[in-house]
């Protein structure tokens, strides 16, 4: 995944190798447990450790002086997760409000290796001699469905957790029954299977939406990145695009500061909401 193997391929060719991921094997149908993306779960697994140590960090060196500015960021983080599950959340938020900071940092944190040059991984591979080993390789974890809907069923599991923990299971099963419509016998299927339709749309959804506005911008800055490349695909137009290239990136870039923060946050907000609806009883 060499940088320079963009000389040896046409734009389609050269969008198409930085999208796949490296995998144990290559997936035949669109469920395919036997596939793994190596890729996506290392970079969500380092995410997910460095989200800890910071985390971790920031309670070691709190004091009650003046904070720095590590302290002052991670306080003003906590206090906006704090006042955003106190609104939505309404019972214990022990173990909720440190959850919806953990996925706030740890999502934001997964969206920002899309800053990373598209083929400055392919280089790094190169100069390591991995280039045989490593045919392919994507950074950004949430660009990735396979990892979007992994954060998603973890969402889904909380849900039936909280909703067995509040309500108990027959409170949970007579909410199913019962709701939206009524808890006449002849209406306990319709409400089942609205009830089932609306958990599988939560799931969904939650997993579609960061992976739609993740590989969305990944796809962008391949195509900026093509700009910068003209004159490998026998172009005459080598200077436009290198200028195309550092206005389109630079201004995509700081665009995408915010699609990055917008999606780590919309997404933690869901995830309150969701849980919250747990606490809710019909």
């Amino acid at each position: 995944m060499a940088a320079n193997e963009g000389t040896h391929l046409d734009p389609s060719e050269y969008i198409a190798h930085h999208l796949q991921n490296l995998s144990t094997g290559h997936q035949t149908s669109i469920i395919d447990f036997h596939v793994w993306n190596l890729d996506t779960l290392f970079w969500s697994i380092v995410c997910g450790l460095v989200t800890i140590v910071l985390l971790r960090l920031a309670a070691r060196k709190a004091t009650p002086g003046v904070p720095g500015r590590f302290q002052c960021a991670v306080e003003m983080l906590v206090e906006m997760v704090e006042d955003q599950s106190k609104s939505i959340i309404h019972g214990n938020r022990t173990f909720i409000a440190p959850l919806a900071l953990t996925v706030f940092i740890w999502v934001a944190l997964m969206n920002s290796l899309d800053f990373i040059p598209v083929d400055l991984p392919g280089r790094i591979i190169g100069w390591l001699g991995l280039s045989n080993v490593i045919s392919h390789h994507r950074i950004v974890p949430t660009a990735d469905l396979n990892g979007t809907f992994g954060i998603a069923l973890g969402v889904f599991v909380l849900m039936l957790y909280y909703n067995f923990k509040i309500k108990g299971p027959g409170g949970f099963a007579h909410e199913l029954l019962s709701a939206p419509f009524g808890g006449h016998p002849l209406l306990w299927i319709p409400n089942l299977a609205l009830n089932i339709i609306e958990y599988v749309a939560k799931t969904v959804s939650l997993a579609l939406r960061l992976f739609g506005n993740m590989y969305a911008g990944e796809l962008l800055f391949l195509l900026i990145a093509l700009l910068g490349s003209l004159w490998t695909f026998g172009a005459d137009t080598s200077v436009l695009g290198f200028i195309g290239h550092v206005i389109a990136g630079s201004v995509w870039a700081i665009f995408h500061i915010l699609i990055v923060l917008l999606q780590a946050f919309i997404f933690m907000m869901l995830t309150l909401v969701y849980i919250g609806q747990a606490h809710d009883k019909h």
